[in-house]
């Protein structure tokens, strides 16, 4: 890789977090990866499901590159949410596979065209259409990382693993014991400040 030239930097960023991601689902049964963790039903293998279906859009479609990947999820008269949860016929090792598949064709759009080469977005506006690829691979890696921060926060919730990837936690060091007393502080912080600031 070289560090100066923007492709890699724009690849590296997006393969972090395609990795966090995808980390996010080792070790755990496929209860745990599909169910719904917020009032809203988000899950860790809907949101594997979601980018793929978003890096084979806005990096495959939107630039003539279409991938052959049958998305019935995001076909028109698609049920709403269809994208964001796996179906029980739908298996962990098809949606792992349709995401690394949507890696590889993301990336040799990357390789193949320039940063300033125009597409059209085929389920933007008409007149509104159009992006370069600079912009649809920012805007790529910037929805990978938003999901990546959620299946972070899930994985929590459902067995207390946190971090972006197993050799690089980002989180201060402690045991449970420390991790409970610190949650109780900033429990009583909350309940104080809403006491002070009268909400």
């Amino acid at each position: 890789m070289n560090a100066s030239a923007p492709k890699d930097i724009l690849r590296l960023y997006l393969q972090n977090a395609r990795d966090a991601l995808l980390w996010k689902l080792d070790g755990l049964s496929e209860y745990d990866i599909r169910r719904p963790l917020t009032p809203t039903g988000t899950n860790l293998l809907g949101l594997v499901k979601h980018v793929a279906s978003v890096e084979l859009g806005y990096l495959g479609d939107t630039f003539g590159r279409p991938s052959g990947e049958a998305l019935p999820w995001v076909a028109e008269g698609a049920e709403a949410n269809a994208d964001m949860w796996a179906t029980p016929e739908e298996s962990r090792e098809q949606i792992v596979g349709l995401y690394r598949r949507a890696w590889a064709h993301a990336d040799a759009t990357l390789d193949a065209l320039e940063l300033d080469t125009v597409g059209q977005v085929p389920w933007w506006p008409a007149g509104r259409d159009e992006v370069t690829l600079l912009h649809a691979v920012v805007r790529v890696t910037g929805d990978t990382h938003r999901h990546a921060g959620h299946a972070d926060i899930l994985r929590e919730l459902i067995d207390g693993a946190v971090g972006m990837n197993q050799a690089d936690t980002s989180v201060p060091p402690g045991d449970a014991a420390y991790w409970a007393g610190h949650r109780e502080r900033l429990e009583r912080a909350a309940v104080a400040a809403g006491k002070k600031h009268g909400s």
